[in-house]
């Protein structure tokens, strides 16, 4: 058999022991970051019991349409074009609880729709 030369280490000998000494600090410091993050018994995410999200968007409730209307949760169609007629036959809401005189609004849907209406601003009348 022929004689094969060394070949030369892909990582200089006299590195080699600062490196293992960073690999080993780093695993320490991950074995205290996970004790101190609960271990096994705390810190992890439950998927069954995710937080409430909140609304993503609002809605104007003097200038949105039917078709807008009916994306809020609890409105269909039919309701959201009820929101339409009352506000052209009587003019802009004053207050989000005007909704109450829409047919088919009662209270518990007025405060499932609360978080997704935009706060009603009162023009002054100039004199």
């Amino acid at each position: 058999m022929p004689h094969s030369e060394p070949q030369p280490a892909l990582i200089p000998e006299r590195s080699q022991p600062l490196i293992a000494g960073g690999v080993v600090l780093a695993a320490v410091a991950m074995a205290f970051w996970f004790l101190a993050a609960g271990g096994l018994s705390g810190g992890l995410v439950h998927y069954g019991s995710a937080p409430p999200v909140s609304p993503v968007f609002t809605v104007n409730l003097n200038a949105a349409g039917a078709k807008e209307l009916a994306q809020l949760p609890g409105l269909g169609p039919a309701t959201a074009q009820r929101i339409v007629a009352y506000r052209r036959d009587h003019g802009p809401f004053a207050s989000h609880d005007d909704l109450l005189q829409v047919r088919g609004i009662g209270p518990v849907t007025l405060e499932s729709l609360r978080p997704y209406l935009r706060p009603i601003r009162h023009h002054r009348e100039e004199p």
